[in-house]
């Protein structure tokens, strides 16, 4: 993937940046911090009171001690529990605002995506990035950020105490503490660069997935369960791999983390029992310290283990940025328009595209020269792969000509805002995208209309005669991608999406080529409606749907090779006449 192949940046300025998306609810994030802060304060006070309790307590018996201990306790317990519910309330709701956030901020960067980032990026590891790297994200903008600033308060305060207590004992643990830096700095590159694979084999395996069953019938027609299989294992298996590289990691590094701590626990017994035996330490002074040491050893664990947390966040957080801050399309135009006259005119237009790997840019299109009248039609045909799409793709500008200019009006296409200019635009695919929701949000997503609209589009669509026999009408669910209608359905809904939106220029991209002959006489049909007035370009598989276009173009590995009507090119016997000459024989009629 392009983003993966990026060199990896510092963590730090990336998990700053992180931060600063978080500190846009500061107000959460500072009740979080009172409340840690109380963690903190009462669990040091707890430690605190070891020393009345052993020595006023059992050493030497204090009768008001039986009284005041154990609500001392209940009281600290009770207000540390009010501060726990703040700091986990505050900082899950900061996370999970944050992931809120970034969700929105990547999807609405990817559909501000020139059109070649998603020639270059498949939509399942775009999602993959939407929902699982979102998710990591979260976890090391608020989990790991309450465990490093509690459990790092935690630990200053009860080493504060055992300064306090004892240097010389509190010395003998610090002599440790080095060896425990170095441990967490280590843990915490090798999470990251593992936390890295991971992201991007879970983009892989989502790839994988979504062909797999988008494509259930083919899969199992050819009998190829079992290659989808054995292709979903593998990838699967290098991301448990990679996970037991986490865990193990982790692991090891909590176990050394209790080592050194017990080396520190030793070396405090054994000051001291030194100090105790010279009258510098009493025995509640020693519960104290001992208490303080085991307090301390579970914070230092859960703070080596948080890196892994950390590392998967900075990864994750990196893949998102690099979205975020990849090149956008361009959008330099200063006219406004409202309704344009659709006149459009190539002059000597050339595509270039590049792909992965390709150190030389092919050529998609060359020289291209022609011009689509108001109330024209202009139909493009041609061999498979001639460029008959990426010709039609360049007037809504999802790419742009490499050289030459295209006009509107007169005006180049780069003039105007990129909004209006494709307002100015109504597409009919062969590929219908349609969403899950009902018939009437489906047409009316091109343009705001009320009932009488949407019921005159879907007849002007020829939609009606189904729409009206579905069970709720224009309110039936269609399902995802309008999988409960038909192929023909599908495409009169589209139609009746373009008619409502009303557009002076109108884009045909071999809208009948899939379809029976009904539905393609009754798409053809609506089609009829459609073009009076507009400027059409019709990508033509069936070269009969096109005999009465006003000027037909022949592309040919990317050149314009011939022009004129139907029956000009019929009768110059070129590459037009071939094909035409192939489909008639091919014809069952």
């Amino acid at each position: 993937m392009a983003a993966a192949q990026q060199p990896q940046q510092a963590a730090w300025p990336i998990y700053r940046r992180l931060l600063g998306h978080a500190w846009r609810y500061w107000p959460l994030l500072l009740v979080a911090l009172v409340g840690m802060t109380i963690e903190a304060i009462a669990g040091a006070a707890f430690v605190q009171l070891m020393d009345p309790l052993v020595n006023d307590g059992f050493v030497d018996p204090q009768p008001r001690m039986a009284v005041l201990l154990p609500l001392a306790i209940v009281g600290l317990f009770v207000l540390r529990g009010i501060a726990t519910f703040a700091t986990d309330y505050g900082m899950a709701r900061a996370g999970r605002s944050v992931v809120r956030d970034l969700r929105e901020l990547v999807l609405a960067k990817y559909l501000r995506l020139p059109s070649a980032s998603f020639d270059r990026e498949s939509v399942p590891v775009m999602v993959s990035r939407l929902n699982f790297d979102t998710e990591q994200v979260t976890q090391a903008s608020a989990d790991a950020l309450k465990v490093i600033v509690a459990d790092g308060l935690t630990i200053l305060l009860l080493l504060a105490i055992m300064f306090i207590t004892s240097v010389k004992v509190t010395l003998a643990m610090i002599v440790i503490a080095p060896l425990i830096g170095v441990l967490v700095w280590y843990v915490g590159k090798r999470y990251r660069r593992i936390s890295g694979g991971i992201q991007t084999g879970m983009g892989d395996l989502a790839q994988a997935a979504e062909q797999s069953l988008a494509a259930q019938q083919d899969v199992k027609v050819y009998g190829a369960q079992d290659f989808e299989k054995t292709r979903y294992s593998g990838l699967a298996n290098r991301i448990l791999r990679l996970n037991m590289k986490v865990e193990s990691t982790r692991a090891m590094a909590s176990a050394m983390v209790q080592i050194l701590a017990a080396i520190a626990l030793a070396a405090i017994v054994w000051v001291a029992t030194r100090e105790a035996l010279v009258g510098q330490l009493n025995p509640g002074e020693f519960v104290k310290l001992m208490t303080a040491m085991m307090g301390i050893i579970p914070s230092l664990r859960r703070i080596t283990n948080v890196q892994s947390v950390i590392g998967r966040g900075v990864a994750a957080a990196e893949r998102l940025f690099q979205v975020l801050d990849s090149e956008e399309e361009r959008d330099r135009g200063k006219v406004a328009i409202g309704r344009a006259r659709g006149e459009l005119v190539f002059e000597d237009v050339s595509l270039r595209y590049s792909r992965d790997g390709d150190d030389e840019p092919g050529m998609a299109l060359e020289g291209i020269s022609f011009t689509a009248s108001p109330g024209t039609v202009t139909a493009i045909v041609g061999r498979s792969g001639s460029g008959k799409t990426s010709l039609v793709r360049l007037v809504p500008r999802f790419y742009e000509p490499s050289s030459g200019r295209i006009t509107l009006d007169g005006r180049p296409l780069e003039d105007y805002r990129l909004a209006d200019l494709r307002r100015q635009i109504a597409l009919v695919g062969q590929r219908v995208m349609l969403f899950d929701d009902s018939v009437a949000a489906n047409i009316a997503y091109a343009a705001d209309a009320d009932e009488q609209a949407l019921r005159q589009a879907a007849a002007d669509a020829n939609a009606l005669e189904f729409i009206d026999k579905l069970p709720q009408g224009m309110d039936t669910p269609i399902g995802e991608n309008g999988s409960l209608l038909s192929g023909g359905q599908r495409q009169r809904l589209a139609i009746a999406r373009a008619i409502l939106r009303d557009a002076p220029i109108l884009i045909l991209d071999e809208a009948t080529a899939a379809l029976d002959t009904e539905s393609e006489r009754l798409v053809q049909d609506a089609l009829t409606r459609l073009m009076p007035d507009r400027t059409t370009l019709v990508i033509a598989h069936r070269l009969s749907t096109i005999e009465h276009a006003d000027q037909v173009l022949v592309l040919d590995e990317g050149r314009l090779v011939e022009r004129g009507t139907h029956a000009e090119l019929l009768e110059r016997g070129g590459l037009y006449a071939h094909l035409h000459n192939m489909q008639f024989r091919e014809s069952p009629e």
